[in-house]
């Protein structure tokens, strides 16, 4: 019997595996791309549907999603204090000049007289509450935190620290400068002018207490050295001398007190306080020997150059009469400061000085030639005295005779010699023979 034949066996097609529905590439949530259709299915035949993505939760709660880019961050606009603060900041050294030279005219023009009481007390007044603040500074220094209820408070010392002296050296810088002659006595000023300048910088008030009180001895002889002639109503080297113990003795208990605090060692209290405190009270002293530092509280007002001045009783007391030959155009000129000289001429010089009430002194007038064999040599000198308390300045005046062609100057001193001021003019010969026509001033 024939049997049939074994068939082969079938061969199977390997059909893919069905791929899951991918994301499109949009990023739109719920869109889904078609799959792929089966290899060798029938194009009729319904595809296998892919599992259905789950709706977001913001969709489920109904909440419609932020489109994309209103999900990137914005920058907040700047409010009008925002934009100050950043112009203050870019600009912070030129804010920093300008109130300091706004603040220094400020006091040039509503600072009373030197011998005011009123100053008097008010800068004596900082003294003692700088002088104070100093001492708390040493006090809770190198770790030693300052009382539970003084800390919030002490939060604002440095800035205290800073007006007081602002206050003071600024005071000081004008007083100095009205009183200052003579290149040595402006070299003292363009120092004193750079330590006022120096306070408003943070640098140097990064340095610390060592600096600050060299700054309070500074400032302690300098009130006390226009405050005593004030007080006893004359100027004399003596009263220099005595404010200069005056501020040691000030110093001298800063330093007695800082040793006690670190347990009497003295190393510590000399490099706290005595290298500045002792050692600017030892170059106020060297300077006033040199005659750098001004003679205050004596200044110099007005002062010029004159063919011939005249007293005389006015309607309003006495007034003086001020012979001058001026150009117009030499309006800077004080008098006859290009001086034509005749045979028999007087040089005069006008002076108005300063001095507080009750102030009674002597000045000194000296005359220099510039002599072309000898250089600068004095030609003469006088006397006088001198009274205080006119506002405009007590009324004085000296005279050379037949003053040689050339340059000439003359001073008015203190009596121990410093330069209160000066005043510079030239001398040439008039060959003129007619009669002179004079300009004159009046000073009432």
């Amino acid at each position: 019997m024939a049997t049939a034949s074994e068939r082969p066996p079938e061969e199977k097609k390997e059909v893919p595996e069905q791929q899951p529905a991918a994301v499109a590439e949009s990023g739109a949530p719920g869109s889904v791309e078609p799959a792929a259709p089966v290899e060798g299915a029938s194009p009729t035949a319904p595809q296998e549907s892919a599992e259905p993505t789950p709706a977001p939760a913001e969709a489920a709660a109904g909440v419609v999603p932020a489109d994309a880019e209103d999900q990137i961050p914005t920058e907040k606009t700047p409010t009008m204090m925002e934009k100050v603060q950043s112009f203050r900041e870019r600009y912070a050294t030129w804010e920093m000049a300008i109130f300091f030279f706004a603040g220094f005219l400020y006091d040039v023009f509503t600072l009373g007289r030197i011998d005011d009481r009123l100053n008097l007390i008010s800068q004596g007044a900082y003294l003692v509450v700088l002088g104070g603040l100093l001492l708390l500074e040493q006090r809770w220094s190198g770790g030693v935190e300052p009382p539970a209820w003084m800390q919030k408070a002490w939060r604002f010392s440095e800035d205290a620290l800073h007006f007081l002296f602002g206050s003071l050296l600024s005071a000081y810088t004008l007083f100095y400068f009205k009183s200052a002659s003579g290149v040595t006595a402006l070299l003292f000023l363009v120092a004193l002018f750079a330590m006022l300048v120096g306070n408003e910088l943070p640098r140097f008030r990064a340095m610390g207490p060592v600096v600050r009180v060299g700054l309070y001895s500074f400032c302690l002889t300098s009130y006390f050295a226009y405050l005593l002639p004030v007080v006893v109503g004359f100027l004399s080297g003596w009263l220099f001398f005595l404010s200069v113990v005056l501020s040691t003795g000030v110093v001298f208990g800063f330093f007695h007190l800082v040793r006690k605090w670190n347990s009497g060692d003295a190393q510590v209290a000399v490099q706290r306080v005595g290298v500045t405190g002792f050692g600017m009270q030892g170059l106020l002293l060297l300077l006033y020997l040199l005659h750098v530092i001004p003679p205050v509280p004596l200044s110099v007002e007005f002062s010029g150059i004159y063919h011939n001045v005249e007293k005389r009783n006015g309607p309003k007391g006495r007034e003086y009469l001020l012979h001058h030959e001026r150009s117009d155009w030499k309006f800077w000129h004080h008098g006859d400061q290009d001086f034509r000289v005749r045979s028999g001429d007087k040089a005069w010089f006008f002076v108005r000085v300063f001095a507080p009430a009750r102030f009674e002194d002597r000045v000194t007038f000296r005359w220099y030639y510039d002599d072309p064999q000898k250089g600068w040599t004095e030609r003469s000198a006088f006397r006088t005295g001198i009274t205080g308390g006119r506002e405009q300045g007590f009324r004085t005046m000296a005279y050379t005779t037949s003053p040689s062609p050339g340059d000439w100057y003359v001073t008015v001193e203190t009596e121990d010699g410093r330069e209160i001021g000066r005043m510079s003019f030239s001398v040439t010969a008039d060959d003129r023979t007619g009669p002179r026509s004079f300009q004159v001033d009046k000073d009432a």
